[in-house]
């Protein structure tokens, strides 16, 4: 006993694969809506008995099909296109599952879908990720419908629709264009197919702005393309993205995670300067929010790029700041990068004054490299002296400050003092973030400033 289930294609005899023309031939029950026996007609027996039945008896059909199979004749099953897209494949094996007639095989031959029909006239527009929706609301509520509508708008799937529009069912095409709109630009590609493969074929190519839905009906296949859809002549081309290829060497990563970042936040009110600092500053973060932390004084990272590319000195708080700044850049430009931390005479200050080594360190670099940009990345206490000596000394002058610590005690209040100073450049991030990692990502923006005009 055995059911099988046949697509028939999208209608011309030369879209019916030979296994399904040899299933017509040795079949002796033929079920099918009556529409689609002509398209059959070429491969069938004539002793074989065809029984057809209106559009919206499916199930009576798969039921048919049951009562012949249990007869154990040779059943056939038919329909438009692939048996098991939007056919008969489904409603037959369910019944026949939940019917228990597990005495009955089961089995489906493919068939040339409508989509893949119109997607093939129109040259290449299945090129990369693409869905099917029926607009049909017969059996699927519109609310799940509608659901799938906006999930495939916003994953930008190429979409074709099947049932997009009938006499009793009009508006429904027009809802998923309002809703594809606030996903999509207007210009994306739409194709209206209709009869496709058939001599009555129409194939028109508009825009998702001025699809005019009055143009569609149930013989038509709507397809609607992704953002990077475009036209060439009369063809539809989706690029699956061989011409750009994923970034796979290092610097590669590096330049195409710059530019996810900066078209975040080029629309930020930053100057160009800041914007990419920022971008260096959310690299690293991995938080694309993070811009929001990011507080510098007017032309900071200018002031700072200039001083690093004529071979300005630098003093970091810990080694750490040190080793996250670029080894080429220093190499290239001549900078010295100095970290007292564990010098003999930190530790000698430190124990007499009772005081950090972070703090020693800070003192006696501020008196052997006055004019160096200072880069603060952990220790709020460094932040404080070099504050404290801004104010209280003239003769200390650096080049500019960059003040991130990271933590929860004096963090916020080391940076808002920061901030106030008005006679130096200076660059914070807000709030406890900070960190050695973000300290060096800032002075690497400096030192690669002239890289911004790639993004901005």
């Amino acid at each position: 006993m055995k059911i099988t289930v046949a697509g028939l294609g999208p209608g011309n005899h030369e879209y019916v694969l030979p296994i399904v023309q040899r299933a017509l031939a040795e079949a002796e029950v033929i079920i099918g809506y009556d529409y689609y026996f002509q398209f059959a007609e070429k491969w069938i027996d004539p002793s074989a008995e065809l029984i057809s039945m209106p559009l919206g008896d499916e199930e009576k059909r798969a039921y048919r099909a049951i009562e012949e199979a249990l007869k154990d004749k040779r059943v056939l099953v038919i329909g438009s296109g692939d048996a098991s897209v939007y056919s008969m494949a489904a409603i037959v094996y369910e019944m026949t599952a939940k019917r228990d007639h597990d005495e009955i095989d089961l089995e489906t031959l493919p068939g040339v879908s409508a989509f893949l029909a119109a997607g093939s006239l129109l040259g290449a527009p299945l090129g990369h990720d693409f869905c099917c929706i029926s607009l049909s609301d017969l059996m699927t509520p519109w609310g799940t419908i509608e659901k799938r509508i906006r999930g495939a708008a916003m994953g930008d799937f190429v979409t074709s629709l099947y049932n997009p529009r009938s006499k009793k069912r009009y508006w429904q095409l027009e809802r998923l264009r309002k809703i594809y709109l606030e996903e999509r630009s207007a210009d994306t590609p739409v194709t209206i197919v209709r009869q496709a493969t058939r001599p009555e074929q129409d194939i028109k190519i508009t825009t998702l702005g001025e699809l005019d839905v009055n143009d569609v009906d149930m013989f038509c296949l709507v397809m609607i393309g992704n953002s990077q859809t475009f036209r060439h002549k009369n063809h539809l081309i989706t690029p699956r993205g061989y011409l750009n290829r994923k970034p796979k060497t290092g610097g590669e990563i590096q330049q195409e995670s710059f530019r996810i970042v900066s078209e975040h936040v080029s629309q930020l009110p930053f100057s160009t300067s800041d914007k990419w600092a920022v971008t260096r500053l959310v690299h690293t973060t991995g938080v694309m929010d993070d811009h929001q932390y990011y507080k510098a004084s007017l032309q900071a990272i200018d002031v700072i790029s200039d001083h690093l590319k004529k071979g300005g000195e630098i003093v970091t708080d810990v080694t750490m700041v040190a080793s996250g700044i670029t080894r080429a850049f220093v190499g290239k430009y001549g900078n010295a990068v100095h970290c007292l931390l564990n010098e003999k005479e930190a530790y000698e200050i430190a124990e007499s004054e009772g005081i950090t080594r972070t703090q020693a360190g800070m003192q006696l670099a501020m008196k052997k490299f006055p004019n160096a940009l200072y880069v603060v990345g952990n220790a709020p206490t460094a932040l404080f002296e070099i504050t404290d000596k801004l104010r209280e000394d003239d003769s200390f002058c650096p080049a500019g400050v960059v003040g991130v610590p990271v933590g929860f005690v004096n963090v916020i209040e080391s940076k808002e003092q920061l901030s106030q100073v008005q006679n130096v450049p200076w660059v914070i991030v807000e709030g406890n973030r900070g960190g050695s990692n973000i300290a060096a990502a800032l002075v690497n923006a400096a030192f690669t400033l002239e890289q911004a005009e790639n993004y901005y």
